[in-house]
């Protein structure tokens, strides 16, 4: 299929700048996968769309302060976002401009208010895709996740206009984030959820079971390629805590309890994850969900909406169709609903196999 067939027209005024005032204030668009029907609701109904014993799956992976302001040999300003740590003390990272980022450089990571001087960013080796193998380095020392968590500043998408402010740091994690983790985006469905809603969802028996999908460029990096097929996915890694692996088992084994993932990172985290007879506890993952792949893992799906033509909205394809999910798209523009990060959402019933081949 084309790269072209996923495109959809979306009036610039409807990428959501800010979040809403509550992160349960979110507009819903609920979609019957099997029944081709829409409806209109809001995020705190939740509690009355989800199947009352379901077990609810999100991404809890923090998101890290991984965008670096720079400051190159000579004067010029640069850019880079960090991806992952290799764990020998260097890092992934995108860079820009590349031209002048090169092997064997070394510029400075400033602060934007003050233009003092935060840490010395050297750049090892350029590694494939154009990323570089860079250290961030203080009094000689190499900084890890924590430390740069410190210095950097939140990665907000580029269709987000602003840099991150104060509001951004409480809203682009979610309420409910573990302490880990390596994504440099929000798993954004999951930022719709206060303790509260989480809490009226556990009173009517649904379990709270959380993976770990460490976000990177495979979530959001563009397609390129004019063939969908030929688009290559970045490995992600993720991580199943021993007590979701446990309570999960025996719902992918015979699905007598609904299943329904907080996002698309939980989602292709389970994808990867299950092998139709155990769950991998930890590992990585290039997968693609595009049409023609049937589900084997999650009933139903919370999401926000995508960009055109991006892997998101092909995997929304695989779900739903590609005519019916341009069908849903083209209702969501008419409506008005904020689209993207801090917009707002989609629950995709009777996702699970559905899969279409168009």
């Amino acid at each position: 299929m084309k790269r072209s067939d996923f495109h959809f027209d979306l009036p610039a005024e409807l990428i959501a700048q800010h979040p809403v005032a509550e992160r349960d204030g979110a507009r819903l668009l609920v979609v019957d996968a099997r029944a081709k029907t829409l409806v209109h609701r809001m995020i705190h109904d939740l509690p009355e769309l989800i199947p009352a014993n379901a077990m609810l799956v999100p991404n809890d992976v923090k998101v890290r302060h991984a965008r670096l302001f720079l400051r190159r040999k000579g004067g010029g300003a640069g850019e880079a976002l960090l991806l992952r740590a290799f764990g020998d003390g260097s890092f992934e990272a995108m860079v820009r401009p590349g031209a002048r980022l090169k092997s064997g450089s070394i510029a400075m990571v400033v602060s934007l208010e003050t233009g003092s001087d935060l840490a010395e960013f050297h750049i090892e080796s350029t590694l494939e895709e154009g990323l570089r193998r860079v250290r961030v380095v203080r009094e000689g020392l190499d900084l890890d996740w924590d430390a740069v968590d410190r210095i950097g500043r939140l990665p907000l998408p580029p269709y987000i206009s602003h840099l991150a402010d104060a509001v951004d740091e409480r809203r682009y994690q979610t309420s409910f984030h573990a302490s880990e983790g390596e994504a440099v985006a929000a798993p954004t469905a999951g930022l719709h959820f206060t303790p509260e809603l989480i809490a009226r969802l556990r009173s009517q028996g649904c379990d709270w079971l959380p993976v770990r999908l460490h976000v990177g460029l495979g979530t959001f990096r563009p397609m390129t390629a004019d063939r969908i097929e030929d688009h290559a996915m970045h490995e992600e890694r993720f991580e199943i805590p021993e007590g979701t692996s446990s309570a999960l088992l025996p719902i992918l084994r015979d699905h007598h309890r609904p299943l329904v993932c907080i996002g698309t990172t939980s989602l292709r985290t389970l994808e990867a994850a299950w092998d139709g007879h155990g769950l991998d506890r930890s590992g990585s993952t290039r997968i693609f969900i595009k049409p023609g792949y049937s589900l084997r893992t999650a009933d139903h799906l919370l999401t926000n909406f995508h960009l055109p033509e991006s892997t998101l909205f092909v995997l929304i394809s695989a779900l739903l169709g590609l005519d019916f999910a341009k069908a849903v798209y083209a209702e969501a523009v008419a409506q008005r609903y904020r689209f993207f990060s801090y917009g707002d959402a989609m629950l995709i019933l009777n996702a699970r196999r559905t899969g279409h081949r168009e």
